[in-house]
């Protein structure tokens, strides 16, 4: 939306565009290009935790805008009435009692009176570009005052663009259409592009060509599988995009730091809300089979619903299928046949987004089990490998397993020069790696330990010549524990042991524990599949 407001408005700095295709459409600059007023708001900060709050924030969002145009005051073909109505747009009406204080009439035409004023200024229409106008009735829905919220956006935006005769056009994009609530009643002739429609498929993202230019122009070209894996796989009609906020993101931290590891960035700019209540729904239309298939990378087919309304989008399970979908948690692995789609997780970002709040539910459960972390760490402490496996089991079961997946999928792009790329896929199946699935048993132990308050745990720090899974001291009895977690791929339990155990002897996992002088030191193999686990224990004294 920034660069339609630097390409559109007046004052357009042209040298932003030299060197790019858009510079080479001049029939198409020469008709836009630095022409138009343009009013560019962002609605994704009027998120109050009640009405009166968020209808402050909304207003100023839209003083903010306001005051770019403080010019209009000293406009002489403005008159003075207009000047007024200017004025309380900015909150600068000295007999206001609140700085934030607007009446909802004004809220309502608010964007109605810019656009009027910016015309008889500049003696051209406005175009209006809206970002995230559905973020207010989503967090509303949250908070309990839909009701109000839906009647002041209804009314700003039916000002705004429906009955706005100063409107060139207006672009706005949001999560969902919520077309059912008519905040759009009567609006002229609306292009919607959604995640479904071929138009605009590959602008939802970046392409895998301009991933591959991007990282050839830093200098990361030997990143390239690391950001496939994990922020590309969003198949929006025919095309597969990356998200540009982690690419970006990615790019930036590569430049800084090259042996950084890939992470979420986009975890980190929202609030997930809407996994976070698809996961409390396991065992209440949402079974445990669906989310193992969708985590270890498999496929789960379901009815799309575009036009979801926010406060009946959690009202049932099917809806939250469509959600996901919507706010780009789920993507389908090749195009829906009618409504029904193949959903998947598209990518390790979003893997890590489920599993994170999976090992929270399970932490939860844990606390509720008040036995289960004195069993456990009961055994690990006096050695006893069998109840080390029995209360383990007991444990996984109160939450999703990991399954083994096919191949991953091979990919060949196509078609515009390679800007767009399609998969050539084994039944939308791609292939979780081994680390993610350690990574998840790792987590169920560290869930548990998370309740021992006496012992001192620690994760993935290095000791020796690498970084071990767990290590405990148990510091009053002088006892070292440390732990490495396998995941069996094929189900081979035993091999998976030893392996973690050559792992923890080779790379001398325990040199920090002996510096601590703890004299009894247990080292456990613990091999993962599925809901099954096997543990075999080495012991030294010193």
């Amino acid at each position: 939306m920034s660069m339609l407001k630097a390409f559109l408005e007046i004052g357009c700095d042209k040298s932003l565009f030299e060197g790019l295709e858009i510079y080479n459409e001049t029939q198409l600059c020469e008709k836009y290009m630095g022409l138009f007023p343009v009013i560019s708001i962002s609605l994704k900060t009027v998120h109050g935790s009640n009405y009166e709050f968020a209808k402050n924030e909304l207003c100023t969002v839209i003083a903010n805008e306001a005051l770019r145009f403080r010019f209009l005051l000293d406009s002489d073909k403005l008159y003075e009435e207009d000047k007024s109505l200017y004025r309380q747009l900015i909150h600068v009406d000295k007999s206001l009692k609140s700085a934030f204080a607007m009446s909802d009439t004004a809220i309502t035409n608010s964007l109605n009176t810019l656009s009027r004023l910016l015309e008889k200024y500049y003696e051209r229409k406005v175009i209006i570009l809206i970002d995230e106008y559905d973020v207010p009735l989503a967090k509303a829905n949250e908070r309990n005052y839909y009701d109000e919220m839906i009647v002041l956006i209804r009314n700003m935006l039916d000002a705004a663009i429906k009955s706005n005769q100063s409107l060139y056009f207006a672009v706005m994009t949001g999560c969902l259409r919520v077309s059912k609530e008519s905040i759009f009643t009567g609006l002229n002739n609306p292009k919607v592009y959604s995640l479904l429609d071929a138009e605009c498929d590959e602008y939802f993202g970046f392409t895998d060509a301009e991933v591959r230019h991007m990282l050839d122009y830093y200098g990361l070209s030997g990143y390239y599988d690391t950001t496939k894996e994990w922020y590309d796989g969003y198949r929006i009609a025919n095309a597969y995009v990356y998200n540009p906020w982690d690419v970006i993101n990615w790019c930036n931290q590569l430049n800084t730091n090259p042996d950084k590891s890939p992470k979420s960035y986009w975890k980190n700019s929202s609030g997930n809300e809407e996994v976070k209540r698809f996961i409390r729904r396991m065992g209440n239309g949402v079974t445990k089979a669906q989310i193992e298939r969708l985590v270890s990378g498999e496929t789960v087919q379901k009815a799309i619903e575009e036009q979801l309304t926010y406060n009946t989008m959690y009202d049932n399970v099917e809806n939250m299928w469509s959600l996901l979908f919507a706010t780009g948690y789920l993507t389908p692995s090749e195009m829906p046949d009618g409504n029904l789609a193949r959903l998947k997780i598209p990518n390790n970002e979003v893997r890590d987004i489920f599993s994170e709040f999976i090992l929270e539910l399970f932490e939860e459960k844990v606390a509720e089990d008040g036995t289960l972390v004195t069993e456990f760490c009961s055994a690990l402490k006096n050695g006893d490998t069998a109840d080390v496996e029995r209360v383990f089991t007991k444990g996984m079961r109160k939450t999703i397993s990991i399954r083994d997946t096919a191949e991953p999928p091979r990919t060949k792009c196509i078609g515009m020069g390679g800007s767009s790329c399609r998969r050539a896929e084994r039944g939308g199946v791609s292939r979780v790696r081994k680390e993610f699935k350690e990574n998840f048993y790792h987590g169920l132990i560290l869930g548990i330990m998370f309740f021992k308050s006496d012992w001192g745990v620690t994760s993935n720090r290095e000791s020796g010549d690498g970084y071990y899974d767990l290590q405990i001291e148990i510091e009053e009895d002088e006892i070292g524990i440390v732990i490495e977690v396998k995941y069996a791929e094929g189900g081979n339990l035993d091999a998976a042991c030893a392996e973690a155990l050559d792992q923890i002897n080779k790379n001398n996992y325990t040199a920090e524990l002996i510096e601590d002088d703890m004299h009894k030191i247990l080292k456990y193999g613990i091999a993962c599949y599925k809901k099954q686990c096997k543990v075999v224990l080495e012991r030294e004294t010193y």
